[in-house]
């Protein structure tokens, strides 16, 4: 009976640790990636890679030297090509650490049910401006930062610093309005700009009534550390996006949850 010795295999915790988090940093790649045009120009990079280690295997001079014009700079081509994932990939590695932190100390301080009595009254003028918008199918896209970002958001919006209510959200959005074209940004407990123009996501499998409205708030999710509300002025329905993702035909029940946990 043959024995095999595996005594040259040796493994440490941090050769597991090592593995783990290589594949932990892999899967978070892989998930801001897919579904968009830049998980195809992965596997486009992937393949010139490939061609470019079996033509150098073969010894075709011509081919090999040619495709390490494009294997040299490969770093910096990653870089260019996906600098909107990688900073989402940087905001997710820091994504909330301060802001937990906060919170425990605001619970531990307060008490957990003033701080959600608190809260609740932040968010009511919201909700109850949601459920007049949906009523009336008046299209709407509000956007919720973590970080309010002057140079990202006030390039191409209307700066307001208004204290956040119904009525004016309404009004912001009437197709009256001059500054219903747009998103409004809501950061530090206040309505900061409005009329604001953003980025359109990059995904490519969404569904096909989404249109600039949807891939605007999705798109800003993507790019910064923010939550979007957005509603459909065909239907009436009510989305949010978070981190690229978005959840569809959501209840008031919903969007109070949500809001309480995110904003």
């Amino acid at each position: 009976m043959h024995s095999f010795d595996f005594s040259f295999l040796k493994f440490t915790f941090f050769d597991v640790l090592d593995v783990v988090l290589v594949a932990f940093i892999i899967y978070q790649l892989y998930s801001l990636i897919r579904g968009t045009i830049a998980a195809n120009i992965f596997i486009g990079i992937a393949v010139l890679y490939a061609l470019n280690f079996a033509v150098m295997a073969l010894h075709m001079k011509l081919l090999t030297a040619i495709l390490g014009y494009f294997t040299n700079v490969g770093i910096i081509l990653i870089i260019v090509i996906f600098q909107q994932e990688i900073r989402r990939f940087l905001l997710l590695v820091g994504k909330n650490t301060s802001l937990q932190r906060n919170k425990a100390w605001w619970s531990y301080f307060f008490g957990k049910a003033k701080a959600e009595k608190n809260n609740y009254a932040r968010i009511k003028p919201i909700i109850d401006a949601c459920k007049s918008l949906k009523q009336t199918r008046t299209g709407a896209l509000i956007v919720f930062a973590k970080y309010y970002d002057e140079q990202f958001y006030q390039n191409s919006c209307e700066v307001l610093e208004a204290k956040i209510s119904k009525r004016l959200l309404e009004s912001i959005f009437q197709k009256t309005s001059p500054l219903h074209d747009g998103a409004v940004v809501i950061a530090e407990n206040k309505i900061k700009s409005a009329s604001c123009i953003l980025p359109l996501t990059d995904k490519v499998d969404l569904p096909p009534q989404f249109g600039l409205r949807h891939r605007a708030g999705i798109g800003v999710t993507e790019a910064n550390e923010a939550t979007a509300i957005i509603i459909s002025e065909e239907t009436g329905e009510i989305s949010y996006a978070k981190q690229g993702r978005v959840k569809m035909n959501i209840s008031f029940a919903e969007l109070e949850k949500l809001l309480n946990k995110d904003f």
